[in-house]
């Protein structure tokens, strides 16, 4: 879709083209929803940038829509990229009722609730037969039924839900096949992590709070926020550092590492720091007069800043940053107790949360990436002190860019060593670990754990 409509044209070329009254406010909201969500997702594909920055910035800028508007722009806009494999397959001689009939597919795939627009929608599609065939099935199997009885296409498959170069990229089991799609294409819960409080207490304040926050399973401080939009800071234990939002999959990585309370790490790819705010909570969950200390680097400030932010909501210390300046390490070799390597990756194990990346990128994004995780992490490696612990860690699930950088550097070195990890969802043992997003309700993640002899 090349052609970018506002709501007036839309009005006017569908007044033209087809036998329909569209006159009720819910009706011509409607085509205001379609031409606003339409603009969003062609800027999104041209522009190649993220989705949830470009609808931030339309957001920012469009202060007119209310909290019902900016639900329906902006689930509407992800769902369909969620969809996008098989509503791109949807075909008619006039533009606009393709695209009406993808907005439509989409909500009945959603499941959304805003029924007065959805019908609107409907109606302009002109579908065969007029009545929407819903289900109130999450199973992907039920899903391809429902759409392919809307849209008369009997070739789709799961399989297109994701781009082939995915496959190709990230091998699994014909077996596992399904249940990736599955959890592909839907929404995790908002997972996040308590610090300096009890779960029990945090969880009574959020519940009083009207969030639908409950404890997992599987680690002592996380839990799940549910899968409304929350306002943090409206929230009192965010505002004042006892919660820090942290994908599950993301906080294997810091109980995987676990640091001592009086170990100096090093979290060499900060970031906003997440796992840097991880590590120090665990240290202090240990003692609270805990003498460990973090060090976070990053080569970028505004992540730094945040993390600076970050660092003083929570009332931590001996936490310090180390920006990479140049090659050389930002810190001082042989001189810690542990090393993090989270490495700038592919981002495939995140497609949950930001599946317009899945039609944003190509293989390339995940063949591009192996040469430099593998120098990050060779670098790294030197700040590890003997019997230090090193950790590599990425968002991807692509072999080539997890267990295929490990096996590069060992093989590159005789003073590293795997270190045999449990994995915490299935209690298996693993040299090495990854975690896919159907297994416990989360993002997609890789860790492995090294010595140094």
């Amino acid at each position: 879709m090349s052609q970018t409509y506002s709501a007036k044209p839309f009005l006017s070329v569908i007044n033209d083209s087809v036998d329909i009254d569209i006159s009720t406010p819910a009706q011509k909201r409607a085509l205001s929803y379609a031409s606003t969500i339409e603009m969003l997702f062609n800027q999104v594909m041209g522009s190649k940038m993220p989705a949830d920055r470009i609808i931030g910035q339309y957001f920012r800028e469009n202060k007119k829509h209310g909290s019902k508007d900016r639900r329906v722009i902006r689930e509407s806009l992800f769902g369909l990229f969620r969809w996008w494999g098989w509503l791109s397959q949807l075909q008619s001689e006039q533009p606009h009722v393709t695209w009406f009939r993808q907005l439509s597919a989409c909500a009945a795939l959603e499941q959304h609730a805003w029924h007065d627009i959805t019908q609107a929608w409907d109606l302009i599609a002109a579908w065969t037969p007029t009545e929407i065939p819903r289900t109130n099935s999450g199973s992907i199997s039920d899903k391809l039924a429902l759409f392919t009885s809307l849209s008369g296409l009997t070739a789709c498959q799961p399989s297109d839900l994701l781009p082939s170069w995915f496959w190709q990229t990230c091998p699994i089991t014909t077996a596992d096949e399904l249940a990736v799609v599955e959890a592909m294409t839907s929404r995790p819960p908002i997972w996040a992590r308590v610090q300096s409080m009890k779960t029990t207490a945090a969880l009574a304040q959020l519940n009083k709070a009207g969030v639908d926050a409950i404890a997992s399973q599987y680690f002592p401080d996380a839990i799940s926020l549910g899968h409304k939009s929350l306002n943090l800071n409206d929230i009192d234990v965010y505002k004042q550092g006892h919660i820090e939002i942290q994908d599950l999959a993301s906080q294997v990585i810091g109980q995987i590492c676990q640091p001592q309370a009086n170990q100096m790490w090093w979290d060499a790819c900060s970031g906003a720091g997440g796992k840097t705010l991880q590590l120090r909570s665990l240290m202090l969950q240990q003692d609270l007069q805990s003498q460990g200390t973090i060090t976070s680097s990053d080569i970028r400030n505004k992540p730094l800043e945040e993390l600076n932010k970050r660092v003083k909501r929570a009332g931590f210390n001996n936490i310090t940053i180390a920006p990479w300046t140049s090659d050389a390490l930002p810190v001082n070799p042989g001189t810690f107790d542990g090393v993090l390597v989270d490495a700038p990756c592919s981002c495939t194990g995140t497609w949950r949360r930001n599946p317009d990346m899945r039609w944003l990128d190509d293989a390339s994004a995940v063949n591009d990436k192996p040469a430099l995780q593998l120098d990050i992490l060779t670098r790294s490696a030197a700040a590890v002190r003997s019997g230090g612990q090193l950790v590599y860690a990425t968002c991807s699930l692509s072999p080539s860019e997890n267990e295929q950088v490990v096996e590069a550097f060992l093989a590159q070195t005789n003073e590293f060593e795997l270190v045999p990890v449990v994995h915490p969802f299935t209690a298996q043992l693993c040299n090495m670990l990854t975690i896919w997003p159907q297994i416990a309700d989360s993002d997609g993640m890789f860790v492995a754990k090294m010595r140094r002899k």
